[in-house]
C-alpha cells in the first residue's frame, strides 16, 4: 500500500506539471495573438502596465541612484537559431537604453552550457527572487521609428528610483545582429564547454561547410514565407562550385555538407570527390563545426547566421536575409542566383 501511494503521489505531481505546463503555454499564446492583432493598432500601447506607469509619472522629477537591468527571453517555442537572435537583442538593447543586462538561460540547458552565454552575467530569476527587483514588461518597438524609440526611454526614465528588470516583449527584432559580434565571441571562445570540443576536421586541411537549409521550410511548400527561406540545391552548387573554382592555396580543400535528408536529395553534388556528408550530425555538433569551418557557406537560416557570427574564418552568406552583415573583407554576400564577386576570396587565407 505504500509503494502504491508513493507511486498515485507521483502520478498526481506529473499531471499537475503537465496541466501548468500547459496553461502557461495557453496563456502565451493568448497574449501572442493579442500582440499580433493589435501592434499596429492605437490600442496597443496600452496593454502594457509600464506603459500605463509612464503616463502617470511622467511628470515626475526623479534622481536615478538605482541600477535597472534589461532581458530578453529566448523564446522557449523556437529553435537555437531564434533563440540566439532573442538574446542578442536584449544583450544590445540594454547597452543602447543604458542599462545593465540580465541574463535568461536558453530553453535547453545543454545548448545553455555549450554556449556560455550567461557565464559571468548577472541571473534574472536572482535579481527577481533574491534581490528585490521587479519584473517590467516593454512593447515592442521598431528600431528604426525614433518616435516608438524615445517612447520605450521615456517608460523606462519614469522607473528611476525604482528596482526593476526591464523585459522586451517576446521576439522583439534587432536586425543589426552583429552589433555584439565581439562580445559573443569572447563568451563562445571562453566558454567551460570549450574544453570538452571535439571536431572532425583536420587542421592539415583548408575546411569549407555548406549549410542547406530543408527539413522545417520543405514540410509545406503553399507557405508564403518559403520563399523568405528556401534556396535550391543549384545555388549552393553554384556558390560552391565558385569557391572552389577560386581556392589556390597550399592546403589540401575538404568540404563538409550540413544538412537533413541523403545524398540522393543532393546529386548535384555528387562529383565531389572530397565532399563529407553530415547529415546525422546532431544540431550542436553541426553548430560547432559551422563556427570553426575555415571558410562558411551560409543558407537563409539563423541556424547558419548565428555560426557565422561567431566564425573566423570566411563566410559567404546569401545577401537577402532578415539580418543584416557587417562590411568586412571576411563576408561575401550572394545574390539569389548565387552569383557574387570572385575577386573577394583573394582575401581567404590558409595560413592558421
Amino acid at each position: 500500500m505504500v509503494v502504491i501511494g508513493i507511486l498515485l503521489k507521483d502520478r498526481i505531481h506529473t499531471v499537475k506539471m503537465k496541466i501548468s505546463e500547459i496553461i502557461v503555454k495557453s496563456r502565451r499564446r493568448l497574449w501572442h495573438l493579442l500582440v499580433h492583432y493589435t501592434r499596429y493598432k492605437k490600442i496597443y500601447t496600452y496593454l502594457y502596465c509600464s506603459y500605463w506607469h509612464f503616463l502617470f509619472c511622467m511628470n515626475r522629477a526623479q534622481v536615478d541612484n538605482t541600477t535597472n537591468y534589461y532581458s530578453a527571453r529566448p523564446n522557449p517555442g523556437a529553435g537555437i537559431g531564434h533563440q540566439l537572435a532573442n538574446w542578442i537583442a536584449g544583450y544590445w538593447f540594454a547597452g543602447q537604453f543604458g542599462l545593465t543586462f540580465a541574463h535568461i538561460p536558453f530553453a535547453s540547458e545543454k545548448w545553455e552550457y555549450f554556449l556560455g552565454f550567461g557565464e559571468n552575467e548577472l541571473l534574472y530569476k536572482k535579481l527577481i527572487h533574491d534581490e528585490g527587483y521587479k519584473k517590467v514588461k516593454l512593447p515592442l518597438f521598431n528600431e528604426s521609428n525614433p518616435k516608438e524609440i524615445e517612447l520605450i526611454k521615456q517608460i523606462i526614465s519614469s522607473y528611476k528610483k525604482k528596482k526593476v528588470v526591464f523585459i522586451c516583449e517576446q521576439d522583439q527584432f534587432y536586425r543589426d545582429q552583429f552589433g555584439v559580434i565581439n562580445e559573443i565571441k569572447q563568451k563562445f571562445y571562453n566558454a567551460a564547454a570549450r574544453r570538452q570540443d571535439k571536431l572532425i576536421y583536420s587542421k592539415e586541411n583548408f575546411n569549407i561547410a555548406i549549410h542547406v537549409r530543408r527539413g522545417d521550410i520543405m514540410s509545406d511548400a503553399s507557405n508564403p514565407l518559403l520563399t523568405k527561406r528556401y534556396l535550391n540545391n543549384s545555388y549552393y552548387e553554384n556558390v560552391l562550385a565558385k569557391v572552389v573554382s577560386n581556392f589556390n592555396k597550399s592546403k589540401p580543400l575538404q568540404i563538409y555538407f550540413f544538412s537533413q535528408g541523403k545524398p540522393e536529395d543532393y546529386p548535384e553534388f555528387a562529383h565531389y570527390k572530397n565532399l563529407h556528408w553530415c547529415l546525422d550530425m546532431t544540431a550542436q555538433d553541426s553548430f560547432l563545426h559551422m563556427i570553426y569551418a575555415d571558410l562558411l557557406i551560409t543558407s537563409k537560416s539563423s541556424f547558419s547566421y548565428k555560426p557565422a557570427l561567431l566564425n573566423n574564418g570566411i563566410k559567404v552568406c546569401p545577401k537577402d536575409f532578415w539580418h543584416n552583415y557587417p562590411e568586412s573583407d571576411d563576408w561575401i554576400l550572394v545574390g539569389n542566383d548565387g552569383s557574387f564577386d570572385s575577386n573577394k576570396l583573394g582575401s581567404i587565407s590558409t595560413a592558421k
